[in-house]
């Protein structure tokens, strides 16, 4: 780490993501040191990625944590106790895998309230986790200016009580 905000062209990188816990090297160790670097003024948040909520606590317990990424979306909630953890806490949670690799359009209750809502399945499945929490930021990858934009669009869709319930009984 020593450095690489120079090669960045940053002084300060605002939010480093731990990427894995590595397993090898006690968590409190790997926390101190983003802990002396954002001391350093070299890291601003810290966030950590594929943790539980049992990890989440015990990171807690040795610095403050900005976000935390773990795969969560429409069909994939074993997340939910770190999600209900980071309301709790007032922490950001970066769904990876949103879309679902694209599977959630197969399912049938997605296209249809995307017809009704004039939107795609993608639209919905993205408006779902906008409305499910306070604290999901989705992220998706996006190869085109038009994904992008169609990815950004879902934040107009406005779903219902009885739609979201519909999606909630897909997981």
């Amino acid at each position: 780490m020593r450095g690489q905000p120079r090669r960045l062209r940053l002084d300060t990188i605002d939010l480093y993501q731990l990427h894995r816990i590595d397993p090898k090297v006690p968590m409190a160790e790997q926390l101190g040191v983003l802990g002396a670097l954002r001391a350093e003024g070299k890291v601003r948040h810290i966030g950590l990625d594929t943790v539980t909520a049992e990890q989440l606590e015990a990171a807690m317990e040795v610095t403050s944590v900005a976000s935390v990424q773990n795969r969560y979306n429409l069909l994939d909630r074993s997340s939910e106790p770190l999600l209900r953890l980071c309301e709790t806490r007032g922490i950001a949670f970066l769904p990876w895998f949103p879309l679902g690799n694209g599977t959630l359009t197969a399912y049938p209750e997605c296209a249809d309230i995307a017809a009704a809502h004039g939107a795609t399945p993608g639209q919905v499945a993205l408006a779902w986790l906008l409305h499910h929490s306070p604290v999901l930021c989705p992220t998706p990858g996006t190869g085109s200016l038009a994904h992008l934009e169609e990815n950004l669009d879902a934040g107009a869709v406005r779903l219902s009580p009885a739609d979201r319930a519909r999606l909630d009984a897909l997981a």
